[in-house]
């Protein structure tokens, strides 16, 4: 297990707050507002933030051709698939749980990393995985009669698979351009994408947004998409994919504790447990080992 620099503690931490209390946020923005629309709006503010920053660091704009196919792959496992099937599941569920089931994702990749990639994990990193896996058991104790529909719980979990793969893949592959232009052209696609899905699924639904909707809006945009995704891709590519997964498990407990402060979703003792499981899993990639 690699030992966090200062910077990537600092956006660990930024990262962990900004997303974490983003589930209730989102969670309030559908009930005002179209799903898939609220997403693609934010993703189209986000995009402007991520061209500023491209401009600021004098990166090159373009991804040479022979780099489509990559870009796309990228694209397709670590932006479509989460951010429409996540948002798609917001409405049938509770935004707590809907966090829980999110995260379920440093599982998928453990798990995807030794079976596709072969991967050795340490044991302490396994014991990291199965601190989080029962975390998330206890965490749906008493929720299986409450999640909402089937659909929903489907959707979110094969988002988060296809995050888990998109993590992977994303340390893996080999990218001729810098990870900033990388982030502008994956975040740009995935608006365009959102856009097509919006008009021929929600145009009949599209108005003017409220003054929550709005506001809600805009904290997805510039902060949850535009600042957040690339510290995401920046942990994603500079740590192990266990150690930059596992290490961001204390995002649905801030999902979780905020929803219940915030939208009064009730707390139980199988909540107050996995806080601790999770906190676990963290540390077992955060401690340094011994010299």
């Amino acid at each position: 297990m690699p030992r966090f620099t200062p910077r990537q503690l600092v956006l660990l931490v930024l990262l962990t707050v900004v997303w974490g209390l983003n589930w209730p946020i989102m969670k309030v923005g559908v009930a005002h507002f179209p799903p898939l629309t609220f997403r693609m709006i934010a993703m189209w503010l986000a995009v402007p933030v991520l061209a500023l920053v491209l401009w600021q660091q004098k990166a090159p704009w373009t991804v040479p051709r022979a780099a489509w196919g990559k870009l796309a792959l990228l694209t397709l496992t670590n932006m479509l698939l989460w951010h429409c099937l996540m948002i798609l599941s917001m409405p049938l569920l509770s935004s707590g749980r809907a966090a829980i089931l999110g995260y379920t994702m440093p599982i998928f990749s453990a798990v995807i990393g030794v079976v596709v990639f072969g991967e050795h994990l340490a044991g302490r990193a396994w014991a990291g995985v199965a601190a989080a896996a029962l975390g998330v058991v206890l965490l749906l104790w008493h929720a299986v009669a409450s999640l909402g529909s089937p659909l929903g719980v489907a959707l979110i979990l094969t988002a988060a698979a296809g995050w888990a793969m998109g993590t992977q893949l994303l340390r893996r592959t080999d990218m001729p351009v810098p990870l900033m232009t990388l982030s502008f052209w994956m975040v740009l696609l995935t608006a365009i994408f959102l856009s097509l899905l919006s008009t021929l699924f929600e145009r009949q639904l599209w108005h003017w947004p409220d003054h929550t909707a709005l506001v809600t809006i805009l904290y997805n945009g510039p902060l949850a998409i535009g600042f957040a995704q690339v510290t995401w891709f920046f942990l994603a590519r500079t740590l192990p994919p266990v150690a930059s997964t596992l290490s961001v498990m204390l995002i649905p407990v801030i999902g979780v504790f905020s929803g219940a402060w915030w939208l009064g979703e009730q707390l139980r003792w199988q909540d107050w447990a996995a806080v601790a499981l999770i906190m676990l899993a963290i540390a077992s990639v955060l401690w340094p080992k011994r010299a």
